[in-house]
C-alpha cells in the first residue's frame, strides 16, 4: 500500500481585500509536496506496525514547485502539459480539495469543479433523481433543479435513459448528465479536467458552444486539455506545466506551439 499525507492547510493568508476588483484568483509561489514511501507496503497492517516501529522513510515528491498565476474574471485559461506535469493537483488547489504546502492562494466566487464528471452521482437512482442529487451537491434548491430539469434533459441527449438506474448508463452518457448538470447554471469559475470529450463530435462541439456562452457572459473558466486545437479555439491565455513548474504562460496560440514542440520532441 503506498500512502501519502495532506499538506496542512496555510494560516494568515491575506483577505480578498487586496486583491484586485477584477482578478477571479491567483496564486502565489504555491508548491504542493507529498511525502510518499520509498518501499512498497502491501497491507494496511504492515503499514500499522512499521509506522509504529519508526521504520518508514520517505521520499518528498513536488507536484507543484513555487507557481505563479493570476486570472481575470471572465477568462478562459487553457492547462496544458504531458501526464504528471502537475495539471490537475494545480486543478485541486483551486478548487480548494488541496491544501499547498507553501505559498498563498485567493479565489473570489463560487466555484464549481469538474474533476470527474458524474462524481456524486448514485448508481441505483434513475437520471432524473440523479440531476436533483448533483445540483443539491452544487448548492441549488429543489425549485432552481426543477427550473432547469427539461434544459438539462434536453442538453444531455441520453432519451428515455433518463428515467432508468445510472447503473444501465454507458460511461459516456454518465458524462454527458454531468455535463449538463454542472453547466446549467453559469458559475463564477469552473474548473474543467479532460472533461470536454464526453461523446461525438457533435456532443463535443455542443460542450465548446457552451463554455464560449460562458466567456460571454463573464465566467471565469480553467480548462485542462490534451487536445491543443480546443484550448486554441476557446481560450484566450494559456499555462504550460512541466515537472511542477510553470515554464510558460502567455497567448494560447503560442503556449500551444511550444506544447507540439515539447511532445514532438519525445517521439
Amino acid at each position: 500500500m503506498v500512502g501519502h499525507s495532506l499538506p496542512d492547510k496555510p494560516k494568515n493568508l491575506p483577505t480578498m481585500s487586496k486583491v484586485k476588483d477584477d482578478t477571479a484568483f491567483f496564486l502565489k509561489d504555491v508548491s504542493v509536496s507529498y511525502q510518499l514511501p520509498n518501499e512498497r507496503i502491501h497491507t494496511f497492517k504492515e503499514y500499522a506496525i512499521r509506522l509504529v516501529q519508526g521504520k518508514i522513510k520517505y521520499n518528498s515528491f513536488l507536484a507543484l514547485d513555487k507557481i505563479n498565476l493570476a486570472v481575470k474574471e471572465g477568462e478562459i485559461l487553457g492547462i496544458l502539459g504531458r501526464n504528471g506535469a502537475g495539471k490537475s493537483t494545480l486543478l485541486k488547489v483551486l478548487a480548494r480539495v488541496l491544501y499547498p504546502t507553501e505559498g498563498q492562494v485567493w479565489v473570489k466566487g463560487q466555484v464549481y469543479p469538474l474533476l470527474q464528471l458524474g462524481a456524486g452521482f448514485h448508481p441505483e437512482l434513475t437520471g432524473i433523481e440523479n440531476v436533483y442529487l448533483n445540483g443539491t451537491l452544487l448548492g441549488h434548491s429543489k425549485q432552481e433543479v426543477e427550473e432547469k430539469l427539461p434544459e438539462i434533459i434536453d442538453f444531455a441527449e441520453i432519451g428515455d435513459f433518463i428515467y432508468s438506474p445510472l447503473r444501465t448508463f454507458s460511461s459516456g452518457m454518465t458524462a454527458r448528465l454531468g455535463f449538463a448538470v454542472a453547466t446549467a447554471w453559469t458559475p463564477d469559475i469552473l474548473i474543467l479536467d479532460e472533461t470536454l470529450s464526453v461523446g461525438d463530435a457533435a456532443f463535443v462541439e455542443k460542450c465548446a458552444n457552451r463554455m464560449k456562452e460562458f466567456r460571454e457572459s463573464g465566467a471565469t473558466v480553467l480548462l485542462v486539455s490534451h487536445d491543443v486545437d480546443m484550448v486554441e479555439d476557446l481560450c484566450q491565455r494559456a499555462a504550460l506545466l512541466e515537472h511542477g513548474k510553470l515554464i510558460a504562460l502567455g497567448d494560447a496560440g503560442e503556449v500551444s506551439k511550444q506544447y507540439r514542440k515539447m511532445l514532438f520532441q519525445d517521439n
